[in-house]
């Protein structure tokens, strides 16, 4: 069957069974939106910028464990797209991005509307390829799509040059997929199994720390049954929130810069740490040297080698999917007749439920002022801890993070390792199509929905009734914070000077805009947005603009070395 390389991009689009393809139209990639057009199985999202049609892509990924896709032009289509790009490979997001290019002959000559797609990802994307010939286009597409979603996650760039949309060939979809350089370790060594398990039955003061990637590998039944078999105390990264039950008594709140006293101080303290698709990075450990232990024994379990001992030597690499190396201990563990010795268990309980006691997320409840955190309280009873929340970066993030209890994973979307502001939006545009009749909020503040509030328009065309909860303190909440802590409260230029009116501009947009500005009206506008399950609501909080998020420990500094509310 001769099809022409537009049609043959559709067709691979079709047998990877896509649902949807975000996007906006351009002269390099016209030929593919003709064919788009032409078919009704492939539905496409028009987004109103580039870079939130990766970030829905992204979004729509995360929360479903389906791959997503984003279809952009060339030169500032792609230039557009590589924040989104960059967010996705960093939070180890599966996605396909393909891109136009200008005709082949004219790659090299500064071609109108050219750029270098292919070496400008190249530091972001997990592979990327350069398609010359139409005889190769269905296969590299399938190279795609392998490549995406095997070993560990990430985006992967296909540049299509406009002429090979036009050429013509046969046309075959590869059922399989074989790549000589690339061959993922997914099973892990079963004798380093073993000896991780022997460490966890001997632990005196153990702790379990798990990240995204329990979540990008749906590995959550299986690290919630390990941890309670064995009764250890756990604690999530930012992105590995939902990984394990927030309301389970085993855990003890997230860990790192704006993580719990009682995560910090067990991870700091334990004597065995299991660390499960994590990556151990700077805003989780704080000081590398400080928190090194010559004491302390760390089994790390990873999909990615290149992860392990990067940061900090373990004693037990275990390179495989988390989920088949938890199961696989889960075994041992059951066959085994030793369990960890109870008194000493007890006794470690006991000395974190003294942590405990410091109650490290305590903030006035009773201010005459809107405090944030009881805004995401609110949220998170109204909707019983049952909605996906996407978020934008900042101060309401952490809170977010802090406050909002997730019992199950990809419920908790935000841009964790690269920290995209603008993130928050479109990501959830993702988010709501692909679980629709699902309550959907973004938690966001004044200076970051500016970044992709255009995205407001697809909302409406699309129908999709989100939920904007805008933390709105009139700064660049993060920014001032540092500011007021490390830089003597010089606060150059953190303050938002001409935010608009958001309730006119979500209206302007067709949607329903609230501007709530007493605490004691927070939780009436949250139930009638929540009632309103077929309009988008921008609710915009008018928010204490001195709160600061705590506990925090500096940059530079050790886990043990936090900075609390009520010591400034």
């Amino acid at each position: 069957m001769q099809l022409t390389g537009a049609e043959i991009t559709i067709r691979c689009l079709q047998e990877e069974g896509v649902e949807y393809v975000f996007g906006y139209p351009g002269g390099a990639v016209l030929n593919i939106y003709d064919e788009l057009f032409k078919q009704n199985k492939v539905k496409h999202v028009l987004v109103r910028h580039e870079q939130g049609a990766v970030h829905a892509a992204d979004g729509y990924s995360r929360s479903s464990n389906k791959v997503g896709v984003a279809l952009v032009t060339s030169g500032p289509g792609v230039t557009n797209a590589v924040t989104g790009i960059a967010t996705a490979y960093m939070d180890s997001s599966p996605m396909v991005v393909l891109t136009g290019q200008v005709p082949t002959h004219a790659i090299g000559q500064d071609a109108f509307q050219e750029c270098d797609a292919v070496g400008i990802t190249r530091p972001c994307v997990k592979h990327n390829f350069l398609v010359k010939n139409v005889a190769d286009l269905a296969m590299t597409i399938k190279k795609a799509f392998f490549l995406a979603v095997t070993g560990r996650p990430g985006p992967v760039l296909v540049d299509i040059p406009k002429d090979v949309t036009q050429a013509t060939t046969e046309f075959a979809y590869p059922k399989t997929v074989s790549l000589r350089s690339y061959n993922p370790v997914t099973k892990g060594h079963t004798g380093q199994i073993k000896k991780a398990v022997q460490l966890l039955l001997d632990a005196k003061r153990p702790m379990v720390y798990a990240g995204g990637g329990v979540v990008l590998n749906d590995a959550a039944p299986q690290l919630t049954r390990l941890v309670r078999l064995l009764g250890f105390p756990c604690t999530n990264t930012l992105m590995g929130l939902g990984g394990f039950p927030a309301t389970d008594p085993q855990f003890t709140g997230m860990l790192g810069m704006h993580g719990t006293y009682e995560s910090n101080m067990a991870m700091q303290h334990c004597d065995v740490l299991l660390a499960v698709g994590a990556r151990f990075d700077d805003r989780v450990i704080g000081n590398p040297a400080h928190f090194y232990r010559s004491d302390r024994k760390i089994v790390h379990v990873d999909i990615d080698p290149s992860s392990i001992s990067k940061r900090v030597k373990v004693d037990v690499p275990i390179v495989g999917y988390v989920a088949d190396v938890l199961d696989e201990m889960v075994k041992i563990i059951e066959s085994s007749a030793q369990r960890p010795e109870p008194a000493a268990l007890k006794a470690w309980w006991a000395e974190i439920k003294e942590w405990q006691r410091k109650d490290c997320l305590k903030y006035d409840a009773k201010s005459s002022l809107i405090k944030p955190q009881f805004v995401i309280q609110k949220l998170y009873e109204l909707t019983h801890g049952d909605a996906f929340i996407t978020s934008d970066v900042g101060q309401h993030q952490m809170w977010a993070a802090q406050y909002y209890k997730f019992d199950k994973p990809r419920r908790w979307i935000n841009s964790g390792g690269l920290g995209t502001m603008g993130f928050g939006l479109p990501a959830a545009m993702g988010v709501q199509l692909v679980n629709p009749g699902a309550t959907v909020a973004c938690i966001t503040g004044e200076a970051s929905i500016q970044m992709c509030i255009q995205e407001l328009s697809t909302c409406k065309q699309y129908h999709l009734p989100l939920k904007l909860i805008n933390l709105n303190n009139r700064y660049m909440g993060m920014v001032r914070q540092w500011q007021e802590l490390f830089y003597g409260n010089r606060y150059a230029e953190s303050y938002v000077d001409a935010l608009p009116d958001f309730v006119k501009l979500a209206e302007a947009y067709g949607h329903v805009g609230m501007k709530i500005e007493k605490p004691g009206d927070v939780e009436g506008a949250l139930r009638e947005a929540l009632k309103l399950t077929d309009r988008l609501v921008f609710l915009d909080f008018i928010t204490d603009q001195t709160e600061n998020v705590f506990p925090m420990i500096p940059g530079g500094k050790g886990l043990t070395e936090m900075i609390f509310a009520e010591e400034l």
